[in-house]
């Protein structure tokens, strides 16, 4: 069950970067009030993730695959999902990352030159996507950077918005943490203690810690933006819980971050299920796709330990392990590689074949895994539960799946999407246990 706490703020200040412009407007402290009860056109909440191409740190790194999915996924992914959006858009300058966007489901705002530069803010980048825009009456804007981030959190904050009539809400995260003056190097001074007496150090229980903005989303009205500001008016901040809280920007690297997203992320509305049949394609996905023909006219293929090591590693878990080809694939040299599985090749209807291998296993599509690399494969990963797909798969294949390796096909893509079915599979478990 989610943890939460909302409240009215005392004091305005600015998102971490964003500038204010003049004084901020007067603020409002502890009043709830029911603006927009009963009013037959709902105000237009417009959800906008800002998404520009020239990051400093890590090149396009809003889509870089974080968990097998594009970072900007998982906070697209729970916008939609939310539900209280009328659009959801990203503001973009950068091609590649317009394509996903689109891929997700979301409408796509081009940035100008002018609010796309490395001066720029983000609130720069607000006010000209309202300046397009005057459907919008109030902006959640999501930061692509925290891929935790869970419908339910844009739920309660897009009610605290529309029916206790918040110009503004921010998310913050609690943390116990003691602070101390910093001194200047050079400077011969002693620091002093901001926020504890080292003689009376609390117990991490007996303190309930500081709030600090954790920057997954600032929502504000239209014309608290207009006058230069994410933060102000009748204003109040939404707390996360500390596992939702994750700050590609700040707080952690990619491999620890990519843990966490396994475990806390929202993967979607349908809950997982156990995982009981995996099937993979063998050209492209077992094997790298390459053929060898001896002189006796002999097919030789290749495929890696590891590979064999994670179709071991399934079954031993109780995962039933099927092989699959649109290729009329050798029997005889599949069967050298002792992998001791089930298989069909020259198989025209792959969705077909496992439809049926499904059926006489008594499993609903989410029970089923499948890794392919080819439009051959399209509708099965549509289909499936879980769905990979070799780094070096086709366009049409990435774009139908939920989890895109890092290894090629017969380089350890089979390995690393089974390594992936274990930490879900623990998270499905995890969760039956609750």
């Amino acid at each position: 069950m989610d943890s939460v706490e909302k409240g009215a703020a005392t004091s305005v200040s600015n998102p971490r970067g964003r500038p204010s412009r003049g004084r901020p407007p007067k603020l409002q402290r502890n009043s709830r009030g029911g603006q927009g009860r009963g009013v037959e056109k709902p105000p237009h909440m417009a959800a906008l993730i800002l998404a520009r191409g020239g990051s400093k740190g890590i090149p396009l790194k809003n889509i870089k695959h974080l968990a097998g999915v594009p970072l900007i996924g998982w906070v697209l992914r729970a916008a939609l999902d939310s539900g209280v959006f009328q659009s959801v858009w990203v503001s973009t300058d950068h091609d590649e990352i317009e394509n996903v966007a689109k891929q997700f489901g979301a409408q796509v705002h081009r940035r100008s030159s002018e609010a796309s530069k490395d001066s720029s803010t983000s609130l720069d980048a607000i006010i000209e996507f309202l300046n397009y825009h005057n459907e919008v009456d109030i902006v959640g804007n999501i930061q692509a950077t925290s891929p935790c981030l869970h419908p339910t959190d844009l739920q309660k904050v897009a009610e605290m918005i529309r029916e206790e009539g918040y110009d503004s809400v921010f998310s913050v995260v609690r943390r116990h943490q003691f602070r101390w003056g910093e001194i200047q190097k050079g400077v011969r001074e002693m620091t002093e203690p901001l926020n504890l007496n080292p003689a009376k150090r609390p117990r991490r229980q007996d303190w309930d810690g500081e709030l600090y903005e954790n920057g997954s989303f600032y929502f504000a009205k239209r014309h608290l933006i207009e006058m230069g500001y994410l933060q102000g008016g009748k204003m109040a901040y939404y707390e996360m819980r500390a596992e939702h809280s994750v700050d590609i920007d700040v707080d952690i690297d990619w491999p620890i971050a990519e843990q966490r997203v396994l475990r806390y992320g929202y993967f979607g509305k349908e809950k997982l299920k156990e995982i009981k049949l995996f099937v993979c394609n063998i050209d492209g996905c077992l094997t790298n796709g390459h053929i060898y023909v001896s002189g006796d006219q002999k097919e030789i293929i290749s495929y890696d330990v590891k590979d064999a090591i994670g179709i071991s590693l399934l079954k031993k878990s109780g995962i039933e392990v099927r092989l699959i080809s649109e290729r009329a694939c050798s029997k005889q040299t599949l069967s050298s590689l002792k992998l001791d599985c089930k298989m069909e090749v020259n198989v025209p209807d792959k969705l077909a074949v496992v439809d049926e291998w499904r059926k006489e296993m008594g499993l609903c599509w989410k029970e089923v895994a499948y890794l392919g690399n080819e439009v051959s494969d399209e509708e099965c990963l549509k289909k499936v539960g879980l769905s990979g797909v070799p780094a070096d798969a086709c366009a049409a294949a990435q774009k139908a799946v939920g989890y895109i390796c890092k290894s090629s096909g017969g380089r350890g893509a089979l390995r690393e999407f089974a390594e992936h079915i274990f930490l879900l599979m623990e998270k499905v478990i995890n969760s039956c246990q609750k």
